[in-house]
């Protein structure tokens, strides 16, 4: 069957020229010179700018940073003047918006500085912040506002988000760190968890019980805690991957906090929390994703190089249905992601969009665990070395649990989805 022209006369789409080394399936389909109804010239602008960041000073470095798990605390303010950090932030706080920016500009800063390989650099100096302070810019005061944010959106301070405890996670409700008031400050006790920047951090958004055990997530604030503040203590914890992510156990001890470091209402905070849940899913699927092609693009590279047997490894039969499988997957979850980005482009509300992002987020990250398998296999040994050809696909192979347990793990996120559409037994239909 033929199909005219005028079959999708009414789809708006951009023909793109061609845009990196073009290695089949190494980047989104509007790389390799396809069209695409989501991406303006705009979104192209801001993608040669992002490109042009990751490559002079992200892909040069990172295994040097992994190896000493710690990266240039100027890193933050060379990505604010490359107009990468700031992007995606409201310029009255020197945010470096692009023209009509929209989710789509987000993804594809996702997407790019992905292609370092790194997770733990993206999560630290680049996204920790990004969980950390949409509560106070969303629910904070104007003077809490005024007072931290431009600090944070120009990359002379950061913030971390501090939630997971030791004994919860994703169940928010059962946390156990406390918040008694007595005068104009609260008084918080109690551990967080798995904080990722929690090192490098000059502010943490800490979640606290604010009412009693029984109340659950009714009984929940949050507060800007200053690292400053008099009994607060960062350990360092020692990551399975994500080095560099300054990952930390935080403990408060009487800290005082005043009262106009509440961030919204008492016992609202579970409202918060979740509000910014969807975006970190958005965030931490988009990169999983970037992180499977990379993959992909060096097993690819290495497969046309390598022989075995008197023929390059592309050329075993076997070793093609490897990388056709990893693509179907890369570009089957980046449609998905794209699908996303156009829904919180066209504004629809995150409640009904949270369990399409759930499913994404699990989507993305079961695809980086196959193409970091399948590209091991490719690969063999060269893999498993720090270093080298293989030293991408090692570093992710490590980092693949991570992602597929932050924010949600993929059984919670699985079973979010079907609850929140309310698919429940007593639903009737026609058969």
């Amino acid at each position: 069957m033929s199909h005219s022209s005028n079959d999708v006369s009414e789809v708006k789409a951009t023909k793109h020229e061609a845009c990196g080394d073009q290695v089949p399936f190494g980047d989104p389909y509007w790389y390799q010179g396809f069209e695409s109804p989501f991406y303006t010239e705009s979104h192209k602008k801001f993608r040669a700018k992002v490109r042009a960041f990751v490559e002079k000073d992200l892909m040069p470095n990172i295994h040097d940073w992994e190896e000493a798990g710690a990266y240039p605390r100027d890193l933050l303010s060379k990505a604010y003047e490359a107009g990468v950090l700031a992007a995606m932030w409201p310029k009255q706080y020197g945010g470096t918006q692009p023209e009509k920016v929209d989710a789509f500009h987000d993804l594809i800063m996702l997407d790019e500085l992905a292609r370092c390989g790194g997770s733990g650099v993206m999560w630290g100096p680049f996204f920790s912040f990004s969980w950390g302070l949409p509560p106070v810019l969303n629910h904070g005061s104007q003077e809490l506002k005024d007072r931290i944010a431009r600090d944070i959106v120009t990359g002379r301070k950061l913030i971390a988000l501090a939630v997971s405890e030791p004994y919860v996670g994703s169940d928010v409700g059962g946390m156990r760190t406390t918040a008694k008031q007595e005068g104009d400050y609260w008084i918080i006790n109690g551990e967080k968890k798995f904080i990722t920047s929690g090192m490098q951090a000059n502010y943490f958004t800490v979640a606290a019980r604010t009412g009693s055990q029984e109340d659950g997530n009714k009984g929940i604030s949050v507060f800007l805690v200053e690292r400053e503040n008099p009994g607060v203590t960062c350990r360092k914890m020692k990551t399975q991957g994500a080095w560099v992510s300054g990952t930390a156990l935080v403990i408060l001890e009487d800290v005082k906090v005043h009262k106009r470091n509440l961030i919204g209402k008492v016992n609202e905070g579970f409202k918060i929390i979740m509000f910014n849940f969807n975006h970190e899913r958005f965030v931490i699927a988009a990169l999983a994703n970037r992180f499977a092609r990379v993959c992909l693009e060096d097993a690819i590279k290495y497969a046309q190089q390598r022989k075995t047997f008197g023929k390059a490894l592309v050329e075993h039969q076997i070793i093609r249905h490897k990388i056709a499988e990893m693509a179907r997957q890369v570009e089957a979850t980046h449609a998905l992601l794209e699908q996303v980005a156009f829904q919180m482009s066209r504004g629809v509300p995150d409640g009904r969009l949270g369990p399409l992002v759930a499913l994404a987020k699990v989507q993305a990250t079961q695809t980086m665990d196959f193409c970091a398998r399948e590209a091991s296999q490719v690969l063999g040994g060269a893999a498993c070395i720090r270093g080298g050809k293989g030293d991408r696909i090692e570093r992710i192979y490590r980092e693949v649990r991570m992602h597929a347990i932050a924010g949600g793990s993929e059984e919670i996120l699985r079973d979010l989805a079907v609850k929140a559409v309310r698919v429940q037994p007593n639903i009737t239909s026609k058969l």
